[in-house]
């Protein structure tokens, strides 16, 4: 007997039955659609990323010319950061959007956002121009982005949780991951492409006299791919069943739509657990892809072209294992793969460092592969465990507010936090310590979540990937301890009279 059948007799009441009728059946090619309309948007976003990071020096010169040297790189970093001041903001107003409207409208409106902010950047007047207010427009676009941006990802991630198949999340969820990476490395990729030609046709200056526009420009044709792939897929099934049950009845409280205040309220203990597990995730993997190359310039002395190479090649490496991790969170369970990130940190980021300061190409490869093995674990289950905390019908919103500040504080500000740590302490193993911080973090987190590999979403109905499976699911409902039906959106039972119960 299931224990959600067991809790309900021990009350007295008739256990509520799964039927064949009330699971989702999700087929191959509609999942593929979904997968792919929602992935674009997270490559599209790294995408930038890459960009913006690549071209900050060439951009220093573009929007800052006449400013010190120094503050103006600073400045254009700025422009870095205030995308992620403004994610949360971004992320409370779409999210439960999201949640009222549906989850597809909200993410053509990100996606068409965040690829003309994007563009619009690579159309913008110079400081030679315009003088201080190119500056100025490079912040507003920024701030476009970051506000798409908050809505994205979030709605991205649940959308995929809710069309793919209870036991297969983690898989399908962590291709969203490997499109983040592709992205960036996209990023670095046209940059270094466009230099080099741009360099060989025009001369040393050619980039800055106008070859970085052409990396932001190209975001107009991925931005028009994505939001024709987006207008063809389906709206979320979990999303069109919550809305029926609120449309239809005054239900439990798990299945009502609540707005932020709500939220706060009814799942802070969610949402702290949340953090805790974004945070590490996130120190660990912006640690690797924002604050390595610079560490690695001015701290070890290497070469920005080894650096770049090295890099890539990580993240390469580390969109091909999200989804074979994402498998395998699948089959063990989410809280022993968070055990296993946050325990791998704790014992190799120290080790990883020293190998940095030997200074050798092994050694460089070595110890970003030390470092990229326990963030690829913590990174392959963010999409899943995000949707997993929260139920369906406040899903969204209560994704974008927890994402985007986790990212926010222990994300983006990574790369500062931990150059002042080594400007402040001397130590140059403080950005492992800082890493380690979060991971300790996380492994309280995980200690104290509840297992939610294979089972339906809160606030939703089983979804499967045959119509076998679900006469399975039926079958054996009874001994299957992963089916809580007092969470679950289930049609009324007909009485002998034929009126539903």
């Amino acid at each position: 007997m299931s224990a959600s059948q067991r809790r309900e007799l021990s009350h007295g009441q008739p256990a509520r039955r799964i039927r064949e009728e009330d699971c989702v059946v999700v087929d191959r090619p509609t999942l593929l659609r979904a997968q792919i309309g929602a992935g674009m948007g997270n490559f599209i976003e790294w995408y930038d990323v890459g960009v913006y990071g690549y071209l900050a020096t060439t951009l220093t010169k573009v929007f800052t010319a006449g400013m010190d040297e120094q503050l103006g790189l600073l400045a254009t970093l700025f422009g870095f950061a205030v995308s992620f001041l403004v994610r949360p903001i971004g992320g409370m107003i779409l999210g439960p959007l999201g949640d009222k409207i549906g989850r597809r409208k909200v993410m053509l409106f990100t996606i068409a956002l965040m690829a003309a902010a994007t563009t619009f950047i690579g159309v913008l007047p110079t400081a030679t121009a315009i003088g201080p207010w190119a500056l100025i427009l490079l912040y507003l676009l920024r701030m476009a982005q970051g506000f798409s941006t908050g809505g994205e990802y979030s709605g991205a991630l649940t959308y995929v949780a809710e069309f793919s198949p209870d036991r297969s999340r983690g898989f399908h969820t962590s291709i969203l991951n490997s499109g983040s990476q592709l992205g960036f490395a996209a990023g670095a990729g046209v940059v270094a492409a466009t230099s080099g030609i741009a360099t060989a046709v025009a001369g040393p200056n050619a980039m800055i006299n106008g070859g970085w526009r052409f990396p932001f420009l190209l975001a107009l044709v991925l931005g028009a791919i994505a939001i024709l792939l987006r207008s063809r897929i389906e709206e979320s099934p979990s999303f069109e069943a919550a809305r029926t049950k609120v449309e239809q009845e005054h239900a439990d409280p798990i299945f009502v739509r609540h707005n932020l205040p709500g939220i706060l309220k009814r799942y802070w203990p969610q949402i702290l657990i949340g953090l805790a597990l974004i945070g590490a995730d996130g120190a660990a993997s912006y640690t690797l892809t924002s604050y390595m190359p610079a560490y690695l310039e001015n701290e070890i002395g290497s070469t920005t072209i080894h650096t770049a190479i090295a890099t890539v090649g990580v993240l390469l490496a580390q969109a091909v294992l999200l989804p074979v991790f994402g498998r395998m969170s699948d089959k063990l369970g989410r809280r022993p793969v968070y055990l296993m990130a946050a325990v791998g940190n704790l014992i190799l980021l120290v080790p990883a460092f020293a190998l940095m300061h030997l200074g050798t190409i092994w050694s460089l490869y070595l110890a970003l592969t030390l470092l990229m093995v326990p963030g690829t674990l913590f990174l392959c289950m963010n999409a899943a465990i995000m949707a997993e905390l929260y139920p369906t019908a406040s899903r969204h919103g209560a994704v974008g507010f927890t994402q985007n500040l986790a990212a926010s504080l222990f994300g983006g500000t990574v790369p500062l936090v931990s150059q002042l740590l080594v400007d402040l302490t001397g130590n140059r193993y403080a950005p492992a310590f800082y890493v380690m911080f979060f991971a300790v973090l996380a492994l309280v987190a995980a200690l104290c979540m509840r297992e939610t590999a294979a089972r339906p979403l809160l606030g939703s109905v089983p979804v499967v990937s045959s119509a076998e499976e679900a006469q399975l699911l039926v079958r054996n409902q009874d001994t299957d301890e992963r089916l809580d039906t007092s969470t679950m959106i289930l049609a009324p039972i007909p009485t002998a009279e034929g009126r539903p119960e």
